[in-house]
């Protein structure tokens, strides 16, 4: 059967009187695979905001200002003014490691570690440059090392201990306050799984990880 033009379907749909709307017709016409990384892209950002959310009532320390917490979370999910901080420019891997790093000149880790982690999403996916219309414009080594970068992330947060032997971020340990994070391995771990899916739809296979102390996070872009 020869190819039948879009604009002919589209034609003979409405002369049908099928009752198709927009959104599903350009749901049809975009790719399966774009849809399921667009998909993606927005569950990573409700599970990110989920995992700030938690890690702020597990160490309220970093930001003891309630409506301050609100502010930071409004600036790294939804286009809010973000808090001066000598990191705001940087790019994602050397604001993580800002947030392990042993004197970070911006003293909040939990707002370091969740907009390093937002940025990276965006570097990955080239938020900045607008909607993604293929796959292909998704390189595989790019959904690699956001994999390395975040499988790091949650190694460090189970590890990583300041000068007197405390863990650097609360998880699944019980506060002062005897909240329990149990959540918080389920949406790292839900993450996760979303960026072996991607990396399969490029036809790529999941990293093989071995880290240690002085593993490092890799650039997901160059400057």
């Amino acid at each position: 059967m020869r190819n039948v033009p879009i604009i002919n379907i589209l034609i003979c749909l409405s002369l049908l009187g099928c009752n198709v709307s927009g959104k599903h017709l350009k749901q049809a016409i975009v790719p399966t695979d774009v849809q399921i990384m667009r998909y993606h892209v927005k569950e990573y950002y409700q599970s990110l905001e989920e995992l700030t959310r938690r890690l702020y009532l597990k160490n309220p320390k970093y930001e003891k200002d309630l409506e301050m917490r609100k502010k930071k979370i409004r600036g790294i999910f939804y286009g809010g003014e973000l808090p001066y901080t000598n990191y705001n420019n940087q790019s994602s891997h050397k604001i993580l490691e800002a947030a392990f790093g042993v004197n970070p000149t911006y003293e909040d880790r939990v707002f370091l570690l969740s907009f390093g982690l937002v940025k990276s999403i965006r570097e990955t996916y080239n938020i900045e440059e607008g909607v993604f219309v293929t796959s292909l414009e998704i390189p595989f080594e790019k959904l690699e090392k956001l994999y390395h970068n975040i499988s790091h992330v949650n190694w460090r947060l189970k590890l990583y201990r300041d000068e007197r032997g405390n863990l650097l971020f609360l998880t699944n340990e019980a506060g002062e306050n005897g909240y329990i994070n149990m959540g918080y391995e389920i949406i790292m771990t839900e993450i996760l799984a979303r960026i072996k899916d991607d990396i399969f739809l490029r036809g790529g296979i999941s990293p093989k990880l071995i880290f240690n102390m002085s593993t490092l996070f890799i650039p997901i872009i160059l400057l």
